[in-house]
């Protein structure tokens, strides 16, 4: 199992063991992104150490390369210096760690594209990571909404109970009656008590007396042609004319 599979299947069961309680999804997503970065701390840890292994592969096999390079100088050097049998042991320890070398570098070769799939999948892990990051936010607001709306479904669903809204128009009803007796009292009450034919005369003089008081107003504003109160000035200053007349027929007859 590779780094990478061990580090999913280990932040695998974190998530579900966080989901399954799921208490806090603003808590859960904060300790799921910690643990995210935990593990990716771990995996970049790994990754620097099998890149290390690569850069030393690589390493060895050029150092044994230089060895080998080196033997056959001195297998050159052993020619030139007539001692064949010389070059000969010298050319066996070129064979021997040009071999080395050679098996070395496909060694490498092979470490080198394993630790390239490893760096590559370390970047998307942390690409990833930070996406997480920026869509926890997102989901947040999504929680805290969906939780917003179960707990008004379950205030509707509380209120759908007919007996608080029965209590309620009991109430009013209630409410209701007592006024009704209220006023029924206190029409029984005025009707028993005092002189009831005065109060109707009362009554009556209160609508006259308004009724002479708005005549008078509108007579006032000039509202109204000449009616009773015209004819009866009328009639008094006929009278006076009479009584004038009157008195100065006697005068008259006085002096004859």
């Amino acid at each position: 199992m590779g780094i990478f599979d061990r580090f999913s299947s280990l932040l695998r069961s974190n998530i579900n063991d966080l989901i399954s309680k799921a208490e806090n999804p603003e808590k859960m997503l904060n300790q799921l992104i910690v643990d995210m970065k935990t593990q990716l701390a771990k995996a970049k840890q790994q990754v620097a150490s099998a890149i290390a292994d690569e850069k030393k592969l690589q390493s060895d096999a050029d150092a044994m390369r230089k060895q080998a390079d080196d033997w056959e100088r001195r297998a050159m050097l052993a020619v030139q210096e007539g001692r064949d049998e010389l070059a000969k042991q010298a050319l066996g320890r070129y064979n021997e760690l040009l071999q080395g070398a050679q098996q070395l570098h496909e060694t490498w070769l092979k470490h080198k594209a394993e630790t390239e799939a490893l760096k590559l999948s370390l970047r998307q892990l942390n690409d990833k990571i930070e996406e997480a990051k920026r869509k926890k936010n997102i989901l947040v607001a999504r929680a805290k909404r969906a939780e917003a709306q179960q707990r008004i479904q379950e205030t509707m669903s509380g209120l759908s109970d007919k007996s608080a809204f029965e209590s309620f128009e009991r109430m009013t009803e209630k409410i209701e009656a007592n006024e009704r007796k209220a006023i029924a009292a206190a029409e029984i009450q005025e009707e028993f008590s005092g002189d009831r034919l005065v109060r109707q005369f009362d009554a009556l003089e209160y609508k006259g007396s308004s009724d002479q008081q708005l005549l008078a107003l509108k007579q006032r504003m000039g509202l109204l042609p000449g009616g009773a109160g015209s004819q009866n000035r009328q009639l008094n200053r006929g009278a006076e004319d009479v009584h004038d007349a009157e008195v100065i027929e006697e005068g008259e007859t006085g002096k004859s």
